[in-house]
């Protein structure tokens, strides 16, 4: 056998040291990276998520547990947190419609609605009338205690589902507790944000939506609107004794009942030879009991012989007509209305006294239908208001001051700043109050007619507009006012805004009522 050489010997004496020593030399060296199939988030990926499952989860949970149904007053209400990109407070009451007041701005929206009467406390307040002396302070607490009642649930609620959907979408306890951390920090910076912006004033001008009849009812008369409407609470209170009211006295909507002692305008204009105009004006004047109807003019569209049957309508609307040209009117147009009953026509500023207010007027210089004249434009008008300024300033020398000067055009309007109270005006088709430079009000008032049949020329129709004017009998001011806007054509939707005029809201100097200024 032949002898295996030494040195292949020791060799293979050694060979098991090998690896353990190539194990000694590699355990230094830093391990390659092991290859990933899913790339960790960016930190801003985690925060966005972690903001959008707080939100959503927060959402949920107002949406499912985040109401109270609490009594105010002899009503069973619900009142909820929803999220809101505006804020505010939504009253719905069934089925009279709602009422929007842009009580706050915040990310939040208190939503009251009033489920149904109570029979048992209604019974009570219809035995027991006295009681209704003080509803507005029971009316106050149950309001307080609601809200504190709706603030601790919506505590819970966002804590609640924020965590729980936390929980779902990152199964870590530390993310879920994070998320609802969040949540209620996100409820308390929105609830001090609400407090911060609170505006008890909102309730001088509402938004109101649903059956036109009822609305105005829920808010009062306009002189009651300037006297008692101070605090937003008592109002709240006060909506809810009207609402009883209602409720007691018949299941079908009641009409508007007025103040005695207030002059009611109703605002027209532009109807350009809309029928159903004529319908509505005179539903309004007998939900309304207005006293006097002014119309600013373009109540037709060509002023031909043709179209006069179309006015017939006017002598049986229920209250005077005051009337004065616009540039789609005729004198052919102002010969007949000038012979209609119940018509009142003004023009080159002449004065009467209608209703308890005296006005004066003057029709547009420019019959546009026309095209064999030359328009004058704007300096036409300026020159229309002139004149009807002259015409105040004289009436003013003479002891018989103008409450209200009439144009169709507000350029002409704009000449009477500071020799009348208030100017009406039309043309343009949309609803402005402006109060002008020497203090004169100048109300514009939208088309009353949707524009005829120029609505349907638009993407969408345009809605047919018209204000009830409030003025005080004794000093024969402005007081407040409601924009009416009904649907246009194929549209059933009807809203009532009311508004105060500013010296008259909550705070301003109570001092005497002055006349404007005259014009230097």
């Amino acid at each position: 056998m032949a002898r295996v050489p030494a040195a292949f010997r020791k060799a293979v004496v050694h060979l098991p040291r090998a690896p353990r020593a190539l194990a000694r030399r590699y355990a230094t060296r830093r391990p390659s990276p092991t290859p990933e199939l899913v790339t960790q988030p960016h930190p801003w990926s985690r925060a966005v998520g972690l903001v959008t499952v707080v939100l959503i989860g927060t959402w949920l949970g107002l949406l499912i547990v985040g109401n109270v149904r609490a009594p105010v007053g002899p009503m069973n209400t619900t009142m909820t947190l929803r999220p809101s990109l505006t804020g505010g407070t939504k009253i719905n009451v069934s089925p009279l419609g709602a009422l929007e007041l842009d009580s706050h701005i915040a990310p939040v929206r208190l939503d009251v609605n009033v489920d149904q009467l109570d029979p048992v406390r209604a019974q009570a307040l219809v035995d027991h009338p006295e009681r209704l002396s003080g509803l507005q302070d029971e009316v106050t607490q149950d309001v307080t205690h609601g809200t504190v009642d709706l603030a601790l649930r919506s505590c819970v609620a966002v804590v609640t589902g924020a965590t729980a959907l936390g929980l779902a979408v990152y199964r870590r306890p530390r993310r879920a507790l994070a998320a609802g951390g969040l949540a209620l920090t996100v409820l308390a910076a929105s609830g001090g944000t609400a407090f911060a912006t609170w505006n008890p004033e909102s309730v001088l001008e509402p938004k109101f939506s649903g059956l036109l009849s009822s609305a105005p009812s829920l808010v009062g008369n306009a002189r009651s609107i300037v006297t008692e409407f101070d605090v937003y609470q008592k109002e709240l209170a006060r909506l809810v004794t009207n609402v009883t009211k209602l409720y007691d006295a018949t299941s079908t909507l009641p009409a508007y009942a007025p103040d005695p002692t207030t002059i009611r305008v109703l605002h027209v204009s532009d109807i350009h030879l809309n029928p159903a105009s004529w319908k509505i004006i005179a539903s309004l004047v007998d939900q309304y009991k207005v006293n006097v109807i002014v119309d600013s003019g373009d109540t037709m569209d060509h002023g031909t012989a043709a179209e006069n049957g179309f006015l017939d309508p006017i002598e049986d609307l229920g209250a005077p007509y005051v009337w004065v040209r616009g540039n789609h009117d005729s004198r052919l147009t102002q010969r007949y209305l000038e012979d209609l009953k119940n018509v009142h026509v003004l023009d080159e500023g002449k004065a009467k006294t209608i209703a308890g207010l005296r006005f004066a007027g003057i029709g547009d210089p420019q019959f546009t239908p026309d095209r064999s004249q030359v328009p004058g434009g704007d300096a036409a008008n300026e020159l229309a208001g002139a004149r009807l300024a002259t015409s105040l300033r004289d009436q003013k020398t003479a002891g018989t001051p103008v409450d209200v000067a009439v144009a169709h055009e507000p350029v002409a309007a704009r000449q009477t700043d500071g020799d009348v109270p208030l100017a009406l005006a039309g043309h343009i088709h949309h609803q402005e109050m402006e109060l002008l430079p020497y203090g004169t009000r100048l109300r514009i008032e939208g088309s009353t007619g949707g524009s005829g049949l120029r609505a349907i020329e638009g993407k969408h129709p345009d809605p047919i507009q018209t204000s009830l004017l409030y003025f005080d009998r004794d000093t024969r001011r402005l007081q407040a006012w409601d924009e009416i806007e009904l649907g246009g054509l194929g549209l059933t939707t009807a809203e009532v805004r009311r508004h105060l005029v500013e010296e008259n809201q909550p705070g301003a100097a109570e001092t005497e009522t002055t006349s404007p200024a005259p014009t230097p």
